[in-house]
């Protein structure tokens, strides 16, 4: 697996003793792989890391989920994992350890992996309407066209969830938005001939 430079650091600072005894290091992987699989606050308030210095403590936590999420992407298994912690300086027990609770937490990852949409929301269909605006709120002569645009837009793969999104423009800021909607669709179209 690549690990990008501060993810490394952060898995050395875990790996070294003197910022994680034995006990302390179990704790903090438990409340990593916890953290991740409970999506709720990351626990760093732990008692047996209250004397850890908070920044090292974040980076750690940070590098570590990394690795963690990287590993179960890429279905690392033993000894996959064991080199790239061998790399940074782990010892055979601290590996036992962590690939202990990756073992325990891993299909649970993979699930909350899998639930993360591959794709942004998409537009299926738009509605508009004009309107014309002849006075506002302060009884000032406006005449000006106003168009109510409406977007159906569903999320991600599934199609399953909907929802509309809905504004109102002017003619310049219509014009303005299928301009770029046309530039958008034009640098997309030579994207996938590329």
């Amino acid at each position: 697996m690549e690990l990008s430079e501060s993810v490394q650091k952060g898995l050395q600072y875990l790996a070294d003793a003197v910022h994680f005894d034995l006990k302390s290091f179990s704790a903090f992987t438990e409340v990593a792989f916890g953290s991740l699989v409970s999506r709720s606050e990351c626990g760093l308030d732990h008692p047996q890391l209250n004397h850890i210095d908070q920044s090292v403590l974040k980076h750690c936590h940070i590098a570590t989920t990394t690795f963690i999420l990287e590993g179960v992407k890429q279905n690392a298994d033993k000894s996959t994992l064991s080199s790239c912690l061998e790399d940074v300086s782990f010892d055979a027990e601290r590996i036992d350890v962590f690939y202990s609770s990756y073992q325990h937490h891993k299909r649970s990852l993979e699930t909350l992996l899998e639930s993360i949409g591959g794709s942004p929301p998409h537009v299926t269909d738009v509605l508009w309407r004009l309107d014309y605006c002849i006075k506002n709120s302060h009884v000032h002569k406006v005449n000006q066209p106003s168009y109510l645009i409406s977007f159906h837009v569903e999320n991600g793969d599934c199609g399953t969830s909907s929802k509309e999104v809905n504004f109102n423009c002017t003619m310049e800021q219509l014009q303005d938005l299928v301009g770029k909607m046309k530039d958008a669709a034009k640098s997309l179209e030579k994207a996938t001939q590329s």
